[in-house]
């Protein structure tokens, strides 16, 4: 075997390593930048992922906890109409009927069983008999002027309302004082200027 002849100088490589130092130090520091900004791209990238994945999880918990809530906002109704019909007879037919006092205890175990069901489920409900107008869980049915209560004071419960989790599945129909005309008011900032 022959060794191969060296090339001659005009087809040797050219070497890749600048000749001058500062030239050698410019490509450092651009291979660094380039370096810095592909850190940084990595590192976004990540975050991003990150997030999505987080993103992802609270959808699957919200998609569990949630996911009957069309369900429970149907039995709602059923719900609604067990309560009218135990409030529609009368304390003294009850006494009196042993029948239907038999009747009204199997429709009140009934409701008993749907609401500690809603209960297991998620679902409570929400029954303001007092206290001030809330709109995040309220619905106004109608105004009244009532003496010695404050504008937006619940004077009656209409309907109840119902919560799933911490979300407003319907809310509470409820009946609000106007206002006492004689109670003091408090001025408001446009009053006062």
């Amino acid at each position: 075997m022959t060794e191969p002849a060296e090339k001659p100088e005009s087809e040797q490589p050219e070497n890749p390593t600048p000749e001058n130092g500062s030239d050698a130090t410019s490509s450092i520091a651009v291979l660094q930048a380039e370096l810095t900004e592909s850190r940084d791209k990595m590192l976004r990238a990540l975050a991003d992922a990150e997030n999505t994945r987080k993103r992802a999880e609270r959808m699957q918990i919200d998609a569990t906890k949630f996911a009957v809530a069309g369900f429970a906002r149907d039995l709602l109704e059923v719900a609604d109409n067990l309560r009218r019909a135990i409030d529609s007879v009368p304390a003294e037919m009850r006494r009196d009927n042993e029948f239907m006092n038999t009747l009204l205890e199997g429709v009140e175990a009934t409701e008993r069983v749907m609401l500690a069901t809603f209960e297991k489920n998620g679902v409570r409900k929400i029954s303001p008999k007092a206290g001030t107008f809330d709109p995040n869980h309220h619905e106004v049915m109608f105004e009244a002027e009532i003496p010695g209560k404050k504008a937006g004071e619940i004077i009656q419960l209409v309907e109840p309302g119902y919560m799933i989790h911490e979300r407003l599945l319907r809310p509470a129909r409820v009946g609000v004082a106007k206002g006492d005309p004689d109670m003091p008011t408090t001025r408001t900032l446009d009053e006062s200027v």
